[in-house]
């Protein structure tokens, strides 16, 4: 296992230096740079008219700093030493310029956290039992129109149903029953500590709906198919013919040899934990990773974009190991080599 575990941390370094380079590539061939234009600071001292190729405002001093006046390959090896060094990964040079963009990713990273694991947990606790009781009646009318409900449910757009969740239950809209926007709830002091509790609550309920209604309907039709790929098995059947409880037999025998499927999807929650909330924290106007994203890929902001690029390599490369650990635990026959 430890063996196994050098040879995967050593790969997934190797990966995340092809992301990091890829990326660094893609943003370095991309149209249009922060220095060529007066909203970075193209009118400063340090700055130059270039007529001869559209005249833009080219800030000479912000491209140094940047590694922009360097050949890509030479750019990416100053980046990535200085953060293999000093674990700098620079300063915002557009979103919030000066700031050490390590300090804007872990201000905003707490919040999309938690909109994020109550998304989750909310998920799994519906789907998995959904799903199961899919897979155990699979063919039954009560199947069919779980199964019609929940391909509906997961051809709605995020966007459509984050507006429409606004137009009728939030304030200025049909019933006021939600905040239109924001989680921080406005002069806490004023509530007591259960309407404070419940002033959170109310908003958190629409973001963390828009999160998880897709992966509901998806996870679902997921854990149905495990469960009806072992259900049928000849260890199943035995354990019923031997008297063993169906509770016992679905969950304790069934379900435990459907984990795998559920496992995989597991691996790509951590890297979802940044990309997957980017129109809800849009939409409702919540300062987290997904907005972030937005700001630095809108403005583009070389530095904060590679922070967040190595972020999320770092936390996709670490779902994939969890995963791969969760199987042994779900099943003992599996050997990692």
């Amino acid at each position: 296992m430890i063996l196994y575990i050098a040879r995967r941390l050593i790969l997934a370094a190797a990966t995340l230096l092809v992301i990091l380079f890829a990326s660094y590539g893609m943003l370095r061939l991309a149209p249009g740079d922060p220095s060529r234009s007066d909203l970075f600071g193209g009118g400063d001292a340090g700055s130059a008219v270039n007529a001869e190729k559209g005249g833009f405002v080219r800030n000479t001093a912000l491209r140094e700093k940047l590694d922009l006046d360097k050949p890509l390959i030479e750019g990416f090896a100053r980046w990535l030493g200085r953060v293999v060094r000093h674990g700098d990964f620079g300063e915002s040079a557009a979103v919030d310029p000066g700031k050490p963009v390590t300090s804007m990713i872990l201000e905003r990273l707490p919040v999309t956290v938690s909109l994020n694991v109550w998304a989750v947990l909310i998920t799994y606790l519906l789907a998995v039992p959904v799903g199961v009781w899919s897979g155990t009646h699979a063919g039954s009318r009560g199947d069919r129109i779980a199964a019609f409900l929940l391909f509906a449910l997961y051809s709605l757009p995020v966007m459509w149903v984050g507006l429409m969740l606004q137009a009728l239950l939030c304030e200025g809209g049909w019933r006021a029953v939600f905040p239109l926007h924001g989680l921080e709830v406005p002069e806490p002091d004023r509530f007591s500590i259960w309407r404070l509790q419940w002033e959170i609550v109310r908003h958190y309920t629409l973001p963390v709906l828009c999160l998880a209604y897709g992966g509901f309907a998806s996870l679902s039709r997921y854990a149905r198919a495990g469960m009806i790929e072992v259900i049928n098995c000849d260890y199943i059947r035995t354990a019923r013919a031997k008297g063993v409880p169906e509770w016992e037999v679905v969950w304790g025998h069934g379900f435990r040899n459907a984990l795998i499927t559920l496992i995989t999807l597991f691996g790509g929650l951590l890297p979802g934990l940044v990309a997957g909330s980017v129109i809800v924290e849009y939409i409702f106007n919540i300062p987290g990773m997904g907005s972030l994203s937005l700001l630095a890929l809108s403005s583009r902001d070389y530095p904060l974009q590679m922070a967040l690029f190595a972020f999320s390599g770092f936390l996709t490369l670490a779902g994939i190991m969890i995963s791969d650990l969760l199987y042994v635990a779900a099943d003992p026959r599996i050997k990692l080599t």
